[in-house]
């Protein structure tokens, strides 16, 4: 007897689990977005944000809010003004990307990054960087490339741990 190992089939769109909102957050929504980057943070993929931070700057961030109210996943962009002399507009930086377990793969973070990336050109952004210690796959299948940090903010680019060996992507228009 052979025995073949079930093809997975995706289940019809009328039968998956609603698309989450995408809002901006509010600082009613730190605590959330603290639990939310924990197991992240845990895993060495995201540095530890006191929950203040999450308050001050929660303008930064969109989330991805399911059907029941919790949030599913978040992306924050914080700009920075054009360094002085360096003949180049505000700039921006992605950070603090993350999709709760039970929702990846579902284009949660794909939407997440798309809104960032609607935000950024609302603001007539030069450029966008971001650091990650993953593949960096997402960010570029939407454009990004590996990118030099001495191109990057300044004030971002001195806060990076090169413990991390994080890898420096950026998107120009």
């Amino acid at each position: 007897m052979t025995t073949v190992a079930p093809r997975s089939v995706p289940l019809p769109r009328a039968l998956r689990a609603p698309a989450p909102r995408l809002r901006p957050a509010c600082p009613a929504d730190a605590t959330a977005l603290a639990e939310l980057a924990r197991p992240f943070v845990c895993s060495g993929a995201l540095r530890d944000r006191p929950l203040a931070l999450y308050t001050e700057r929660a303008a930064d961030f969109v989330v991805a809010e399911g059907p029941g109210g919790l949030l599913e996943g978040c992306l924050a962009l914080r700009v920075y003004p054009a360094d002085a002399g360096e003949g180049r507009g505000p700039t921006g930086v992605l950070y603090n990307f993350c999709v709760a377990g039970h929702s990846q793969g579902r284009g949660v973070g794909a939407g997440l990054l798309r809104a960032a990336l609607a935000r950024s050109r609302a603001r007539s952004l030069d450029a966008l960087f971001t650091a990650t210690t993953g593949d960096g796959g997402l960010f570029l299948r939407h454009g990004f490339a590996p990118a030099a940090v001495s191109g990057a903010p300044r004030a971002w680019a001195k806060s990076l741990d090169p413990r991390r060996n994080a890898r420096v992507l950026a998107l120009t228009w």
